[in-house]
């Protein structure tokens, strides 16, 4: 069984009895659940003081306990407040010498491409504990491809990716697309070329998903990828103003524009049925036959 580290830089988390529930179906399954507190810690909005919440990543570098998950409670926003503050050449090295595995998203984005950029550290972009494991029935699907993540030095996720035949092969980073494009100029930017960029977001419409996938691509990133794939878009509907403008729309102008291939479909993000990816670690995509196929190595995982 494994130890859970609970860590809080982003939102107060509105939902307690998720959380609490997250944690109580955790442990009923055999795992410790360390630093419960930060659940009820709530500042306005944010899970705590500036101090409290860059305490939570500061302090990770003092873990002990060996195959340590470190979780995100929920996300939100908070977490950018506190990039210049964190000490990312410690983490770093910590993370070289006994990996913690890290995982979130949403919010936690943020961090996660920080740790990428400035020590090329590898965390999951996965569940977290209220909305995922605190849901009134954990997803199966996420459940396995949590810990089919964490526990195998490679792994496969397949699904019925909307695209054109491709094969590709690179570094797999990016998550939210938000918090993406709010590092752009920033040093918690990761700077990679020829990578596969995973990108979702959750309650965009499709003008605004559009205005955020073109700032990257007027920035000059996403021609530099060897692929994009893209994951779910929740809350996404158009409306009457919009005469079929959608999602599908966006993907077609966007394809017009790129020298890249553009793959849809992926389960990953804001949703209950979700996969958990490694962030930084190495990707091979491959996109024909109605049938996409992600394979991920050189992450850390579970050693017991």
């Amino acid at each position: 069984m494994s130890v859970f580290h609970l860590i809080a830089p982003s939102g107060y988390c509105i939902n307690q009895q998720a959380a609490q529930r997250g944690v109580q179906r955790l442990t009923e399954a055999g795992h410790t659940v360390n630093n419960s507190a930060v659940i009820q810690r709530r500042n306005q909005r944010f899970a705590g003081t500036e101090a409290e919440r860059l305490g939570d990543v500061n302090d990770l570098i003092n873990l002990t306990a060996p195959d340590t998950i470190v979780m995100a409670v929920r996300g939100g926003y908070g977490a950018s407040r506190l990039l210049e503050k964190i000490d990312w050449q410690a983490l770093s090295a910590r993370q070289q010498k006994d990996p913690l595995l890290i995982c979130g998203h949403s919010d936690f984005t943020a961090i996660q491409c920080g740790l990428l950029a400035q020590g090329n550290v590898i965390s999951f972009s996965g569940p977290m504990l209220a909305a995922n494991f605190g849901a009134e029935e954990m997803n199966a699907f996420t459940e396995h491809h949590f810990w089919l993540a964490l526990r195998h030095e490679q792994f496969t996720v397949e699904w019925p990716g909307s695209g054109p035949d491709c094969d590709a092969e690179g570094t797999l980073w990016g998550g939210n697309l938000a918090m993406l494009i709010s590092l752009i100029g920033t040093p918690w930017m990761p700077k990679i070329k020829n990578g596969i960029l995973v990108l979702e977001d959750i309650n965009e419409h499709p003008f605004r998903i559009e205005r955020m996938l073109l700032q990257l691509y007027d920035a000059g990133i996403l021609n530099r990828q060897s692929a994009i794939v893209l994951g779910s878009f929740s809350g996404s509907a158009p409306n009457d103003y919009d005469a079929g403008y959608n999602l599908n729309a966006v993907c077609a102008f966007l394809r017009s524009r790129l020298s890249v291939p553009l793959i849809t479909g992926l389960d990953f993000g804001h949703e209950q049925r979700t996969v958990t990816l490694p962030i930084g670690a190495h990707a091979v995509l491959k996109n024909g036959g109605n049938c996409t196929r992600l394979t991920l190595t050189g992450h850390p995982i579970l050693r017991k």
